[in-house]
């Protein structure tokens, strides 16, 4: 199973009950964060997942209220005991503000090693568990949405493995999809079977790339700075969306669920605004800070 938290849903400026942007995934023990804006490790904190098992952030973009927050994250890792690596993984550009932005936190206590992607065109990167695509956005700076994929490996057959004389002792080994002793996967597994799809894509305007990127996610996690259409031409100038094309996108897309996120500070009660975008889409939810979710593999 996939647990998800939003730790924060705020674009721009926080306000006292709402932390800037950051989204924490957590599969199989460890974590992967979405953006780390001011507060992102307060409220970590008070969601009570840990941080030693934090190990990648992604970065959609490098505006200060999807980054500010990462200092003292970093640092936070350190005093909670971290060795291992962290990934760091962004547009072009993140090592050196990274780089910047540790000045104030020079000692720790792990390497981190950086992921810069390409401007042009999808990639795809294998971090430990957690198979991420990156698609670039229309921002006004280089801007990344993110899918994640948790594979499903096929149904493991005992019979096939019976009929091949394959040790019990190999079986488990076989089922986490590890070859041993000569014995493969592929000689006692079913075909793969459907895996968990989450996407996240904030700040951008819609493209016509978006659709196919997040097609069949069972969660879609997408900006909506503003509630109401008619500020459309203010959205545009900064390169946001509002509800009703967060929720276009998540139709087009034929994803399961959407929440709303990156609100402006003007937005103060999204959930009472959000008929624009379940006129569109019915399964739309305003996404709210420490708003969690389980998803798990279908039988």
């Amino acid at each position: 199973m996939l647990d998800l938290s939003l730790l924060g849903t705020g674009g721009m400026i926080p306000l006292p009950d709402r932390y800037l942007t950051a989204m924490l995934a957590k599969y199989n023990g460890h974590m992967l964060l979405i953006d780390c804006g001011e507060g992102t490790q307060v409220s970590m904190r008070a969601l009570g997942w840990g941080f030693v098992s934090l190990d990648v952030i992604l970065f959609t973009h490098l505006h200060a209220d999807h980054i500010a927050g990462l200092p003292g994250l970093l640092l936070s890792l350190s005093a909670y005991g971290r060795a291992a690596p962290l990934t760091i993984v962004g547009p072009e550009g993140i090592e050196a503000v990274v780089s910047s932005l540790r000045i104030i936190a020079p000692e720790l206590m792990y390497p981190i090693a950086f992921i810069e992607l390409p401007s042009g065109g999808e990639s795809q990167l294998v971090l430990g568990d957690f198979h991420v695509s990156a698609l670039p956005l229309s921002h006004t700076l280089p801007c990344c949405g993110y899918s994640i994929h948790i594979p499903r490996a096929g149904k493991f057959d005992p019979e096939r493995a019976k009929a091949q004389n394959i040790p019990l002792v190999h079986w488990s080994a076989l089922k986490r999809g590890e070859t041993v002793c000569g014995f493969t996967p592929d000689m006692v597994l079913g075909p793969p079977r459907r895996g968990i799809k989450v996407s996240y894509v904030t700040d951008s305007r819609p493209t016509n790339a978006i659709p196919d990127f997040i097609r069949g996610s069972d969660l879609f996690i997408c900006e909506g700075i503003y509630s109401s259409d008619d500020k459309i031409e203010k959205a545009q100038q900064y390169g946001h969306m509002v509800f009703s094309e967060a929720a276009a996108l998540a139709k087009a897309g034929d994803v399961k669920e959407l929440w709303l996120t990156h609100y402006s500070q003007s937005l103060l009660e999204p959930e009472k605004e959000i008929d624009s975008a379940v006129r569109i889409f019915e399964n739309t939810k305003a996404g709210r800070d420490h708003l969690c979710k389980t998803l798990l593999f279908e039988d």
